[in-house]
């Protein structure tokens, strides 16, 4: 199929930052987009063919946007996937599948898949609903701390609490969760694997991740990650066997816990461009965006080794701050070498809402990890 300055037409369910950027590669290659989004404001409006309004969680709304597009993938897990599987059994090529899509939504779902298929994950019970966690700590079942996760619709450090006594209980949602042993780790790792529908298989390399420790969103992401070689390479092998188990089609980014005894286990997988891949744009020779659409569209895979080393930051709202957004003092990081700022193009801004990032390429890792904190010093993000 030609899929340059054609009549094909790539769709994308969601029109946040992740589809922004992978729209910068479809222009790139002037291959057709349409994108659906909920919101008249989403960032992906100004650079796509056409824009749908439309609710992703709807049937109706994802069906009818399925039928008007050849290949159809996700920026965002949260989409309406019996809608998926009609698609795919009408002839339309979706991307993460259907099948992957219904296990990886449910984190209790993920995490049994991975107990199903041997893949190292941390110890977890399942519970219908949250009184059932103080029943089953009254009665010796589990026992405190632990790591509470809501089973769907977490998102950006949302939907997950480390429960240290029963009091933190309180006010969380009722529904359906897990209960997960708190891992005593040495760090947090993350590797992207890009797979395509004839097999072809890469992975980026491991990248180390930081992260705030009240929102607990990644603040830094740091490429390559500062472990040992053989590590690295653990780290790997858990990505490609985790991958393989899904069988999945474009990128799916692993992230996973280093112990304290060197082994790895998976927490939980993304199956779409990531958060820990954004300096991929300044830093690798192929980001993973184009890259993403390389994979769905079965084009060769690029290169995914670094050209230089690499540190993300997370651009955040500012606590105390909603309303209309400045980027207090963007001019002074970017009179700094090596840093490059991505605005997201989000008009209104809240407490820890993504409002961008900042990529450091630097051939010394460490000194541009001194730079990325001197960037997150320096740049606020707050409200008129």
């Amino acid at each position: 199929m030609n899929y340059f300055s054609s009549n094909f037409k790539l769709g994308i369910l969601g029109g946040g930052q992740l589809g922004k950027m992978l729209l910068y590669n479809t222009r790139k290659f002037d291959i057709q987009t349409v994108v659906l989004d909920a919101s008249k404001e989403a960032p992906c409006k100004i650079a796509c063919d056409e824009f749908h309004l439309g609710n992703l969680m709807d049937y109706d709304a994802v069906y009818n946007f399925g039928k008007l597009v050849d290949v159809l993938t996700i920026e965002i897990e949260n989409v309406n996937v019996d809608a998926l599987e009609t698609l795919e059994n009408e002839g339309i090529k979706v991307f993460p599948a259907s099948k992957t899509l219904r296990t990886i939504q449910n984190k209790a779902k993920q995490k049994l898949f991975y107990r199903d298929n041997n893949i190292p994950t941390s110890s977890f019970n399942r519970f219908a609903y949250l009184s059932e966690i103080e029943d089953a700590i009254a009665n010796g079942g589990i026992e405190l701390p632990f790591v509470w996760k809501a089973a769907q619709f977490g998102y950006d450090g949302n939907g997950v609490k480390v429960v240290r006594k029963l009091s933190d209980l309180k006010g969380l949602p009722a529904g359906e969760c897990i209960a997960e042993d708190l891992i005593p780790f040495k760090n947090e790792l993350a590797v992207i694997v890009a797979r395509s529908p004839s097999g072809e298989t890469k992975t980026y390399p491991v990248v180390e991740m930081e992260f705030h420790p009240e929102a607990n969103q990644v603040e830094y992401v740091i490429c390559p990650a500062r472990i040992p070689e053989d590590t690295a390479k653990k780290a790997e092998t858990v990505a490609l066997k985790t991958s393989e188990a899904f069988n999945h089609v474009g990128l799916l980014a692993v992230e996973m816990f280093q112990t304290q005894d060197d082994d790895i286990l998976v927490n939980e997988v993304a199956p779409r461009p990531h958060n820990s891949g954004h300096q991929t744009i300044e830093a690798s020779y192929t980001s993973q965006f184009e890259q993403h659409i390389r994979a769905i569209l079965d084009l060769p895979l690029g290169r995914t080794s670094s050209k230089v080393g690499g540190v993300m930051v997370n651009l955040v709202g500012a606590e105390g701050h909603t309303g209309n957004v400045v980027y207090k003092n963007i001019e002074n990081i970017m009179n700094m070498d090596g840093v490059t700022p991505h605005i997201y193009g989000k008009k209104q801004t809240r407490p820890f809402r993504k409002m961008g990032h900042v990529t450091i390429v630097n051939e010394d890792l460490n000194e541009a990890r001194r730079i990325a904190e001197s960037v997150k010093k320096s740049i606020k993000v707050i409200s008129e």
